[in-house]
């Protein structure tokens, strides 16, 4: 343990440099002691689920004044298969993923046809044209008429990508006199109660931390649709043992923290569960060493599930804020070109973080004024950013969102 401390304080050292502190407040020290906790507001804000109507005042504004990069955003938005206003929902009775989606009976398309309702409940909101609403509702009413069930060893993972995007919509379209029937209102949420929240609740404690990751950001957004209180105290408590257990800081000791309720205990256990890395810094992630696109989305569904908290009053931006700043900087740096060390991935890693950052730049750099040089360079190579899996279109909703 002795040689391996030694070698994990020389690589921080190394690092130090490349990843500042980021403007981490004074006094922080990490997760090694329980972060201030925060609770939510008595009453659910509608709409609240990731985007609330402040936010969409501010855009539409900008939008309204050519202003860039939100009207950039929007015509990416309009141009997206997502938006063609001759979609057509494929809803089936059973969704059944395998691993990897093979077997992929219904999952592309259920994650699709979320992804095409939230695109289209946001030009609704954006524009209040009504031909938006009235598909969005077309597609959630023709899954909510069918489906039964999620199947295969993916189900809670797809329950995941897709209660996210559905929620969203469903959300955006209720609350702005859409025209959505209270019927059709009543069937989807008892679509998401019956459907979903079962393979959400649980969490995935023994897979990679993105999985968990996603579901709780379902099922934060779900809680807030069905103004469960319990269902959203409950994601909130996984988010507050999962990001821990998702990206190291050296207050944690000299080993990461372990899963919650995984079993996964021990030396040799963790630098398993971390793909062989057994030199630990400050912003490392779980997934970091099998590749970024999957670390962004573990860091992404933390982010998106903050800012539907803060939207209810739960400040938990600031709980995670020294994880998650230093996560982004640590990755940031190296899809913008840095040097790979050879502790780190036994010298190799995959970069590719995907448009996992928005969220967090904007409420860490854009609303806190927190330094993050590596994040920022990202943003400006790589925005604006479209839609992934259950990511979409945040450099429209996120950018100097209020």
């Amino acid at each position: 343990m002795g040689r391996r401390t030694t070698r994990t304080l020389i690589a921080a050292a190394a690092l130090a440099a490349l990843l500042p502190l980021a403007g981490a407040p004074a006094g922080a020290t990490g997760a090694a002691a329980e972060p201030a906790q925060h609770t939510r507001a008595a009453a659910f804000q509608h709409p609240g689920v990731l985007v609330g109507n402040q936010q969409l005042a501010f855009v539409k504004g900008k939008m309204d004044a050519g202003a860039e990069p939100w009207k950039s955003a929007f015509a990416d938005l309009q141009s997206s298969k997502y938006a063609a206003p001759d979609w057509k929902p494929r809803p089936r009775a059973n969704v059944e993923c395998g691993s990897s989606s093979s077997p992929n009976n219904g999952c592309s398309d259920e994650r699709d046809d979320a992804m095409a309702a939230y695109a289209d409940a946001l030009q609704w909101a954006l524009t209040r044209d009504q031909r938006y609403a009235d598909k969005a509702i077309e597609i959630m009413d023709a899954w909510s008429a069918v489906i039964q069930e999620h199947t295969n060893s993916n189900a809670p993972l797809q329950t995941g990508w897709s209660g996210n995007n559905w929620s969203r919509a469903a959300e955006l379209i209720r609350y702005s006199g859409a025209g959505w029937s209270a019927a059709s209102i009543d069937r989807f949420a008892t679509m998401l109660r019956t459907v979903y929240v079962p393979l959400l609740s649980p969490g995935s404690p023994r897979k990679n931390g993105n999985w968990e990751l996603i579901e709780t950001d379902a099922l934060m957004g779900i809680a807030v649709f069905l103004d469960d209180h319990g269902l959203f105290d409950q994601a909130a408590g996984m988010w507050r043992k999962r990001l821990p257990a998702y990206v190291y800081l050296a207050s944690d000791g000299d080993l990461p923290v372990p899963p919650p309720k995984a079993g996964i205990e021990g030396e040799s256990a963790l630098v398993t569960y971390w793909s062989g890395q057994s030199t630990f810094v400050d912003g490392l992630s779980q997934e970091t060493c099998r590749d970024f696109g999957h670390t962004g989305w573990g860091l992404e569904a933390a982010a998106q599930t903050a800012e539907t908290a803060r939207l209810q009053g739960l400040d938990l931006w600031g709980e995670g804020r020294e994880r998650l700043v230093k996560a982004l900087e640590f990755h940031a740096a190296y899809d913008n070109g840095a040097d790979v060390p050879d502790w780190l991935c036994d010298g190799s890693v995959k970069t590719g973080l995907g448009p996992a950052v928005q969220l967090a730049y904007n409420e860490y750099h854009l609303r806190e004024g927190l330094a993050m040089p590596q994040t920022e360079q990202y943003v400006a190579a790589h925005s604006p950013f479209g839609a992934n899996y259950f990511i979409g279109w945040e450099t429209l909703t996120h950018t100097n969102a209020p």
